[in-house]
């Protein structure tokens, strides 16, 4: 009996106390101030004129175009001049490979037949020169080799000018958002891969 009434006043004391404790612990700490996260919607965030797949096929069927639609005329115009060299230099080589095709078994009197006693040319009943040797053509089988192998090339320059500007187009648009932009850039010295740094904000569109 004496135990449960001394509890029973234990707890009566204990529990205002515990209360005023809490309240001393409260008093003078101040909440800290809501931390405001700023977010960024889609609209804020630049965007590509066109998507990075239309890019990629608009540059690899004529070099140079999607570089035009993304705001890069330097590298559209390394592209373009390359295309334009190319066919250029192609078209020399095909023609090239077939006059070499066409006289490779072709050729012309070395010496003729000469009448011993007269000292004249020997000519056949219709009148023509009777030849003694012929000297081959200039245009023999190395010479079809190597042309054709110059079209080859040409065709490879063509081929790689069309891949690399359709990549090139279709980084460009992917990294559009990005500070950090790389590309071709014409310098004094030529056309060079050169990366520009932009520093602060960037505008919203």
């Amino acid at each position: 009996m004496r135990g449960r009434l001394v509890a029973g006043l234990w707890m009566l004391v204990a529990g205002p106390l515990a209360a005023q404790e809490t309240g001393r612990t409260r008093v003078g700490v101040e909440r800290p101030a809501p931390v405001r996260v700023d977010t960024v919607s889609a609209r804020d965030v630049p965007r590509a004129p066109i998507t990075p797949g239309r890019a990629f096929f608009s540059s690899l069927v004529m070099p140079g175009s999607g570089q035009a639609a993304l705001d890069r005329p330097y590298a559209g115009g390394v592209f373009l001049l390359v295309e334009a060299l190319s066919l250029t230099m192609l078209h020399r080589a095909g023609e090239d490979l077939h006059l070499a095709r066409r006289f490779a078994r072709d050729s012309m009197p070395r010496t003729y037949q000469v009448d011993p006693v007269t000292g004249m040319v020997r000519r056949d009943s219709l009148g023509v020169a009777l030849v003694e040797t012929w000297q081959t053509s200039r245009y023999g089988a190395g010479v079809v080799r190597s042309r054709r192998l110059q079209v080859e090339d040409w065709l490879a320059v063509l081929f790689f000018n069309h891949l690399f500007s359709g990549a090139d187009a279709y980084v460009a648009a992917q990294l559009w958002d990005l500070p950090e932009m790389i590309g071709l850039q014409q310098t004094p010295f030529g056309p060079a891969i050169a990366a520009t740094l932009r520093f602060g904000r960037a505008r919203r569109r």
